[in-house]
């Protein structure tokens, strides 16, 4: 399927689509009734994102720039693909080239390994990394650029239409940064002796798109970086799609894909296999509009879907639909710590898994975890509101967890056709509940089916709560709540039993 382009950046299929797309852009999901709005989020959501992919036998392609669109293999420009020499130059010059000639693919050839410092992707150029061919980023803190913001193997800086493809697989060799390898979580290697960065976060990051739009990643691995994967930054219409994601289990910080201050993203048929956060939304320097993420299948030791924790600015208008969540510490999630507000998301048809982890790792098995409170003393608190949850079926070591603050209320949450079976299989201790990072740190805590605090709005419809009679001691209540806290509660079919 070839997408062309209008001069608004946007890409449509022909124009009864551009049509159907003027309607989605015009829809205004904030009405009178906001839960009775988000009702329809999903409808508008699929149609814009049916609006992207390609259909059953289509492949995904990008219009290449008018004067341009030839292929550059690295190896005309002495690449050697040997895995010991570094590539860089001859990847940086072919990329360039590219770009002049007004775009094109930038092919790195099948068979080889090709070592590289940081290089940076230009404008209308795609980097085709082909099946067979692997793109290893360097391990010293010389092969990246002096400002720690732009450790990256792979960087694009303002650029319009550029993407990544090609069945091949872009390496982070994160265990370089190994110092000492432990189950329980991995210590790492930490860049700030010069001081442009604080503590043990210190590492490149593998894949970056920074003030960009029109991005495109599609069909490739993304594999062992060694600190955040796949890093969106104050981007515009992202399309990143049959992406495979893996990080070692054991390693802090090495998020899948992070998207941070950016609007207009589609996620879809992505496989997340990490240690940290799978799909995990921030907002640093400016809101973050118009995410959707459907058809993905996600193992993860931390959450896997995140709003925040950074959250200074807004959430609003997500959409996260067929989603796997296996074994997993956290399944779907929210840290709202910095004051930004969350509005209309819907969760639906969602299969997850989640069990304890060391609590040296966020989350304590929860399947569902809403919260907001004050990152510290210096922090404001954020309000989260009209949240639909439908569809969504678990199988948990934990509860579901849902607290606000007293300055920052949940407000309108819907619980529709959901499933929630509890059982132990374990042995880490429970009886906690993680509010991490700041607010109360992590809390002794009885455990229920749903724990509820700073809550006004709550619709609970056909929901049913399943316990297992061989692991049922410590479950105290199903479902438990300070009625000083929570007001405008709704139960229809709400049932709970041992099994």
């Amino acid at each position: 399927m070839n997408l062309p382009k209008q001069a608004s950046g946007k890409f449509i299929k022909d124009k009864n689509t551009k049509q159907i797309r003027n309607s989605i852009e015009q829809y205004n999901p904030i009405q009178s009734n906001p839960m009775a709005s988000l009702l329809h989020l999903p409808f508008f959501f699929l149609l814009s994102l049916a609006l992207y992919l390609p259909q059953p036998g289509e492949t995904l392609s990008i219009r290449r720039g008018s004067s341009g669109g030839g292929a550059f293999s690295v190896a005309d420009y002495g690449a050697a693909g040997d895995g010991r020499s570094y590539d860089t130059v001859a990847i940086q010059a072919a990329i360039d080239a590219c770009a002049r000639s007004g775009g094109g693919r930038v092919v790195v050839p099948a068979g080889g390994d090709y070592l590289t410092a940081t290089v940076f992707l230009r404008s209308g150029v795609v980097l085709e990394v082909e099946r067979g061919a692997r793109l290893l980023g360097g391990t010293r803190e010389g092969d990246y650029p002096p400002e720690s913001a732009r450790w990256y193997v792979v960087l694009a800086e303002g650029a319009e239409g550029a993407g990544i493809t090609g069945g091949g697989e872009i390496n982070g060799q994160g265990g370089a940064f190994v110092v000492r390898r432990s189950e329980r979580k991995n210590v790492m290697v930490s860049w700030n002796a010069t001081g442009e960065c604080e503590g043990d976060e210190c590492r490149p990051r593998l894949v970056g798109f920074i003030d960009s739009k029109d991005v495109r990643v599609w069909n490739i691995t993304l594999n062992q970086p060694a600190y955040w994967c796949l890093h969106l930054v104050r981007c515009d219409n992202s399309l990143i799609h049959n992406v495979s994601i893996y990080g070692d289990f054991n390693t802090p910080n090495n998020d899948g894909i992070d998207i941070e201050d950016s609007n207009n993203t589609v996620i879809t048929n992505c496989h997340i296999d990490t240690g940290d956060d799978a799909i995990c939304p921030k907002s640093s320097t400016g809101p973050v509009v118009n995410l959707t993420a459907t058809n993905c299948w996600i193992q993860t030791k931390s959450s896997a879907i995140k709003l925040g924790s950074a959250s200074y600015f807004d959430f609003r208008r997500f959409l996260f639909d067929d989603i796997t969540i296996v074994d997993s510490h956290r399944g779907l999630g929210m840290q709202i710590r910095d004051g930004g507000n969350v509005s209309d998301v819907v969760f639906s048809n969602i299969r997850i898994s989640t069990r304890y982890y060391d609590p040296l790792w966020w989350g304590r098995a929860e399947p569902i975890y809403i919260t907001t409170c004050p990152r510290d003393s210096t922090s404001k608190s954020g309000s989260i509101s009209n949240i639909l949850f439908v569809n969504i079926s678990s199988v948990s070591e934990n509860g579901v967890f849902l607290s606000g603050s007293r300055h920052g209320l949940l407000n309108n949450i819907k619980f529709k056709n959901v499933s929630l079976t509890y059982k132990r299989w374990t042995n880490y201790t429970g009886g906690l509940y993680d509010y991490r990072p700041g607010c109360q740190g992590l809390v002794n805590h009885s455990t229920a089916g749903m724990m509820m605090e700073h809550i006004s709005g709550l619709e609970i419809e056909n929901v049913k709560m399943r316990w297992s009679k061989m692991s049922s001691k410590g479950w105290d209540n199903p479902l438990l709540f300070r009625p000083s806290t929570v007001d405008k509660l709704s139960f229809h079919d709400w049932q709970s039993n041992v099994y």
